[in-house]
This record gives C-alpha cells, sequence and structure tokens, in this order.
C-alpha cells in the first residue's frame, strides 16, 4: 500500500471503553438510518488540542461519562487510518478529508451506569448503549470501519481481562 498523506485524513481520537468484566461500550449513532450499526466513542481533534484532552472531552460528550469515571490504560503506538467510502468522500467534515487517522486509546470505566448520560451534551450522537464483548465489535460497526476495530481489538487484546470492580488502575 502506498504511503498515505496525514493531510487527506481528519485527525481522530477513539476510546475503546471497557467495564469491569472486559465488555466495551458502544452506542448506536443517531444519524444512521442505513443499518443496526454501533461504534465505540471517537471524535475529531481539535487544531493544537492535546490527544488525551480531545480523548476525554470526546468521551464526555459522547456518553456523559467524565474524566473522574475513567482510567487511561494504554493507546495504540500508531495510528489508524480508514477511507470513507466514495458515495460520503466529499460530503462529510466539509468535504475536506478523504477518511481519518485515529489515535486509539483504552479507557476503564470505574463509574457506574448511573454516570453513562447519552443527552448530558446539547447534540447527541447514540440513542442507545450497551456493553458488548470485545470480539464482536467488528460486527457491529459500519463495514468500511471493520478493519480498523478488528486491529484496535487485537491492539488492546492483552489489557481487555475483567478486574475486581474495586480495583483500579491508572495510566
Amino acid at each position: 500500500m502506498s504511503e498515505r498523506d496525514p493531510l487527506q485524513y481528519r485527525p481522530c481520537v477513539g476510546a475503546m471503553m471497557v467495564n469491569h468484566q472486559g465488555r466495551a461500550f458502544v452506542g448506536k449513532r443517531i444519524d444512521n438510518k442505513e443499518g443496526d450499526f454501533w461504534q465505540m466513542p471517537q471524535g475529531g481533534v481539535d487544531p493544537g488540542e492535546d490527544l488525551q484532552a480531545a480523548l476525554l472531552r470526546e468521551v464526555t460528550e459522547e456518553t456523559g461519562v467524565t474524566a473522574r469515571h475513567v482510567d487511561v490504560v494504554t493507546r495504540l503506538e500508531h495510528e489508524l487510518f480508514y477511507d470513507l467510502p466514495a458515495e460520503l468522500q466529499g460530503k462529510l467534515w466539509g468535504g475536506r478529508y478523504r477518511g481519518q487517522r485515529q489515535t486509539w486509546f483504552l479507557l476503564r470505566f470505574t463509574g457506574t451506569e448511573a454516570d453513562i448520560r447519552l443527552d448530558a451534551w446539547d447534540h447527541p450522537e447514540f440513542c442507545e448503549w450497551k456493553w458488548v464483548d470485545p470480539d464482536l465489535l467488528p460486527e457491529l460497526i459500519v463495514p468500511f470501519k471493520r478493519e480498523v476495530y478488528r486491529t484496535i481489538v487485537d491492539g488492546f487484546r492483552d489489557s481487555l481481562s475483567p478486574i475486581s470492580p474495586h480495583s483500579s488502575l491508572r495510566a
């Protein structure tokens, strides 16, 4: 594969947020009318914004979960890229990007389910949420992101084991 020009890809962060059972959070996007697709929290990085700050902002905006209810465990070493399907290129993000370049983090959720509030932000992105086995993630996401999700699951696999709900991981 040829080298990708990072300027053609929107900078983004993503969170695999797992509970004490090692199950991953997914939300069903409000704007997806094409199927029963679910995704993990993710979003754009503002110019000059620190990646971890962007991550925590996006998680809070999309799930209502604040930094005090998650521990950053680790992150993938390399950015992951995906291209939008041809029918979406030129339509999203002002037509500026052909896809996204994503930095993915693994978060351990330390709160309670009452701390998850999809309506915490003025413009919610998810209408439903659930915890799922991480191995199911590639099956739940829109098809053009499946390879990225396989890489995420494989990259975090060694850190996904269940933990006691009374212990806490710190980055």
